[in-house]
């Protein structure tokens, strides 16, 4: 599993820091909730292992502090919302 740029990201976290692969990742700083959206494409093979086995592993570096909020999705509408032409 890869994290991918996707048309919507605007930064990139852990660009220049050379232990950590680089993440792609939509943030909108006036957004309430301080929303971070990050997009992965899957190999051919997680792909039949999704199909067959039904289960996507989640692991989270927390450095000891509290656990934030996930959410996981297969829709981009679920966690991107349409954004209105001003």
């Amino acid at each position: 599993m890869k994290s991918i740029k996707f048309k919507e990201s605007n930064v990139t976290l852990a660009e220049n820091q050379p232990e950590y692969i680089p993440l792609p990742v939509l943030y909108d700083s006036s957004e309430k909730n301080g929303t971070v959206v990050s997009c992965y494409r899957l190999s051919l093979w997680e792909r039949i292992r999704v199909l067959f086995r039904g289960r996507i592993w989640v692991g989270i570096l927390t450095f000891h502090r509290p656990l934030q909020p996930q959410f996981l999705t297969t829709r981009k509408k679920n966690i991107i919302a349409k954004r209105k032409s001003k």
